[in-house]
């Protein structure tokens, strides 16, 4: 069974359409990153799977049902970006309260220790600096065993060591065969924790795919190699679109001697397949694929370009 299915999901305002007919599919068990600039519309997406927001066309169903359902409601966890929380009550007073409202509860104990807040069980949420009250909301989140999680930025307020903590308990949860959707401005963290990665911009999707498999959305990979092969010959060969020497400034070397330099090519198999074969020195050889990061600002400059209005 699939956790979400939604076809042609759409929301306007008025004049103004964040989102514009997005389909997507999540089978059960799967985390998913969607990424997209500020106003792509990844907010109000989640917001609509959610309940939270009625869709102006397309029906979307999470886990078999209407998300505004009760019965839906109840299998669903939220870490939101503006949650608020009562300042007065302690931590375990906010996890018993919000975990009463499910048919069931994962144990106080472990909420805490998932959430790495049991040290501060005790403590008033007023107490909380910002990172401890972002893994408060991942705890109210859980606190449920829900089967459906989201989290919007959910590292936002997080140090590095908080935030790799904070993804070892994720992947903890999501090993119990939760489904996971969270967004994030953190491209590594996608790449690193993400089993699939949709990438949304003016309202739609514009990649949906492993990680590896949206890096290889852009035509271009680094090819950084030790070689004694001339710059006139490394570029000929099939696939090479520019040419960068490790060592800034080295414009010529002598015949026979090697050097490392920095190739930018569309195919390493074709161009490393040539370069061996031409019998030249080849050593220290790395092959980089584009990162994420590449991809996003590709595919949404790219975008963006597609809906500037004609003059």
């Amino acid at each position: 069974m699939n956790a979400i299915e939604a076809f042609g999901l759409r929301k306007t305002y008025h004049d103004v359409v964040a989102v514009d007919g997005v389909d997507l599919v999540v089978p059960t068990g799967q985390v998913v990153a969607v990424l997209g600039p500020n106003g792509a519309g990844k907010t109000t997406t989640i917001e609509m799977l959610l309940g939270l927001k009625r869709p102006t066309g397309g029906r979307p169903r999470v886990l078999g049902g209407d998300p505004q359902s009760p019965a839906v409601r109840r299998r669903v966890g939220a870490m939101l970006q503006d949650t608020d929380a009562p300042e007065s009550l302690t931590v375990t007073e906010m996890v018993d309260l919000v975990a009463s409202y499910y048919p069931t509860r994962l144990p106080l104990r472990e909420v805490l220790a998932r959430a790495d807040l049991a040290p501060y069980a005790r403590r008033r949420v007023t107490q909380l600096s910002g990172g401890q009250r972002q893994r408060l909301s991942f705890a109210l989140a859980i606190a449920g065993d829900p089967d459906l999680l989201f989290l919007d930025e959910p590292t936002a307020a997080l140090d590095v060591g908080a935030r790799r903590a904070f993804w070892e308990q994720v992947a903890g949860f999501a090993a119990l065969g939760k489904t996971i959707l969270f967004s994030t401005h953190n491209l590594a963290e996608a790449d690193e924790f993400a089993e699939r990665v949709v990438v949304i911009n003016a309202g739609r999707i514009i990649a949906d795919g492993t990680p590896h498999e949206v890096k290889q959305l852009v035509p271009g990979r680094t090819v950084e190699v030790t070689t004694d092969a001339p710059d006139t010959e490394l570029l000929a060969l099939p696939g090479v679109r520019g040419l960068e020497h490790v060592i800034p400034g080295e414009r010529a070397h002598l015949p026979g001697t090697t050097r490392p330099v920095r190739l930018q090519v569309v195919s390493p198999e074709d161009t490393l397949r040539a370069l061996f074969h031409s019998g030249r020195t080849v050593t220290d050889l790395t092959v980089t694929e584009a990162s994420l990061e590449d991809v996003f600002v590709h595919l949404t400059t790219a975008t963006a370009r597609t809906l500037e209005p004609t003059r």
